[in-house]
């Protein structure tokens, strides 16, 4: 009977390991998105949208319907340089801005601040946001 009881306790803690394992993935690719953009920590747009199972024209959406919730330490649009020396930084290709000619984003990207991703889970009706924000 010990055996037994050894047995599940290993194996519990073998799917304690698994969970652990794939929370610590969760988490360095949450931090491995968070950028420093004036100074504050931010997440972009994409990356936020991503995060919350949601296209990022949902969420942009459905901040800009509510944007007495986001105030400007919440969330704000890069300028070009700044999504320009983006670019250069992770060595992409251009998007199209600020001129655009086919495809890519159309606008500058918005940033989140930690309370402004808090706030997006609040307005978003996504089962992953709503798991997220709880």
């Amino acid at each position: 009977m010990q055996l037994i009881g050894q047995n599940s306790y290993s194996r519990n803690a073998f799917m304690g390991e698994k969970k652990q394992a794939a929370a610590l993935v969760a988490v360095e690719a949450v931090t491995s998105r968070i950028l420093v953009v004036r100074g504050q920590k931010v997440m972009l747009d994409m990356d936020l949208a991503g995060l919350y199972g949601v296209t990022t024209k949902r969420l942009n959406e459905q901040t800009r319907r509510n944007l007495d919730r986001f105030p400007s330490d919440f969330v704000f649009q890069l300028t070009v340089q700044e999504v320009a020396f983006l670019r250069s930084q992770f060595a992409t290709s251009r998007t199209g801005l600020p001129q655009c000619i086919w495809g890519g984003r159309r606008y500058s990207p918005y940033a989140f601040t930690e309370h402004g991703a808090i706030m997006a889970a609040m307005v978003l009706n996504s089962a992953r946001a709503i798991e997220i924000s709880v």
